[in-house]
């Protein structure tokens, strides 16, 4: 399960999820890459079984890479238990993904084979994903 390591603090804000990625918005590595059209948490749980999905079809053919990593961590309060007495500890962790983020990316796979690849990876995930293939520059 992905976590980091060390956080230099235990408990986040939530924060606000506006506005489109700009950062990791095209396919850097690979040939073809899987890009989020609306803005999300998606818990290590959720990459986990995407990556699997990915992995069961790439096998030994191709290389995949995760572009997102969950470094937020998520707090909640145990059931029934009443008001006030703080913040609750962390219970998992999530990656903060906004329209145009590419997830995954994949490389030396036919198209067809990333496409289905990332149809069973996009029914991991809780939000609408596109295939986007690597635009050649100067090409």
């Amino acid at each position: 399960m992905l976590m980091p390591r060390k956080v230099k603090y235990r408990k986040q804000h939530r924060g606000r999820r506006q506005g489109l990625a700009f950062r990791g918005s095209t396919v850097s590595y690979g040939d073809f890459g899987l890009k989020a059209m609306e803005e999300a948490w998606i818990t290590s749980r959720q990459i986990e079984a995407a990556r699997v999905a990915i992995s069961r079809v790439v096998r030994k053919h191709g290389k995949m890479w995760i572009r997102i990593f969950p470094d937020k961590p998520v707090s909640k309060k145990p059931a029934e238990t009443r008001m006030g007495k703080g913040k609750g500890g962390p219970e998992f962790w999530v990656a903060v993904v906004k329209p145009g983020r590419v997830l995954f990316e994949v490389e030396g796979i036919s198209a067809e084979m990333a496409r289905e690849a990332f149809r069973l990876a996009a029914h991991k995930l809780p939000i609408k994903a596109k295939m986007v293939a690597r635009r050649e520059i100067g090409g």
